[in-house]
């Protein structure tokens, strides 16, 4: 018996992984949110700035909205609640601060729901489409259905989207492989705390707000010449 639930927890990890892969085919090496034009104007120049910038966003965006709602959703699918899904979707998108930042969270929930599809989740179908369609919201229907514990799959999450910004910054400020490395090293031991805040947040708590990353997505619709497309 002890064999068959090490395989299964081994499983889920193996699912987690593919899950936060820098690999899976949805598009989000082609965001930046306002990363970029934070480096064009400036404001970030080096691995100190990347440090203190993505730790910002991290305690005020992630601990406080990504994280607790992606709690909610993945409760809500567990639940068969299809109208709470849509709720905190749509409650997610509303905090988003720019039409950039709206736009890359339906394009990247899209992608994943029209994945998974392909992958034989034929409920998807509607998803794929749908203008309340959220990466968060998607993301914790197959972590429901692939049985990955709640607290793993925000940790995976929040790594996912750290991971993906320290790339990002590698390539714009530039950064070497070695300091985007120690960033990754540094800034993932915020992450079990984060997790833990937002497991207890209660609703009325939910929300936040980071001024210069809304600023800077702003600027970045406007950018002449960009890589990225937020």
């Amino acid at each position: 018996m002890a064999l068959i639930i090490l395989m299964v927890t081994d499983l889920n990890l193996l699912r987690l992984l593919q899950l936060v892969s820098p690999g899976l085919p949805i598009g989000m090496y082609s965001y930046s949110q306002g990363l970029e034009s934070a480096v064009e104007d400036g404001w970030i120049a080096n691995a100190e700035d990347t440090k203190e910038w993505l730790t910002g966003t991290m305690k005020t965006g992630f601990a406080h909205i990504d994280l607790p709602i992606l709690d909610r959703l993945y409760s809500a699918w567990e639940n068969d609640n299809l109208e709470l899904v849509k709720y905190w979707s749509q409650l997610l998108i509303a905090y988003r601060e720019t039409s950039e930042l709206r736009l890359e969270d339906r394009h990247s929930g899209q992608a994943l729901a029209r994945l998974l599809v392909s992958l034989d989740f034929e409920e998807m179908q509607n998803w794929s489409r749908h203008t309340e369609a959220t990466l968060a919201g998607i993301f914790s229907f197959i972590a429901v259905k692939w049985q990955i514990p709640k607290q793993q799959i925000l940790i995976g999450y929040c790594w996912s989207w750290l991971e993906n910004q320290v790339l990002c910054a590698v390539k714009l400020v530039p950064l070497g492989q070695v300091a985007g490395q120690r960033l990754l090293i540094d800034l993932a031991a915020e992450i079990p705390a984060l997790v833990t805040l937002a497991l207890t947040c209660e609703d009325n708590n939910i929300g936040g707000s980071a001024f210069s990353l809304a600023l800077a997505s702003c600027r970045h619709e406007m950018q002449y010449s960009r890589l990225f497309r937020s």
